[in-house]
């Protein structure tokens, strides 16, 4: 369900690490990195709980 909201425009992109093909929920910046979800799961670390 998207509960009114509206699907997020997603942008191809190449990730940074591994060169995979990937989408992005944002307008790549040239001079920044874009990693894949793979990717960025690995160089985030573990998740912490919310509260």
């Amino acid at each position: 369900m998207s509960y009114g909201r509206e699907p997020r425009e997603m942008h191809k992109a190449v990730c940074a690490d591994c060169g995979k093909d990937c989408e992005v929920p944002f307008k790549p910046d040239p001079s920044r990195p874009v990693y894949c979800r793979e990717c960025w799961e690995k160089r985030r670390g573990p998740r912490r709980g919310r509260y």
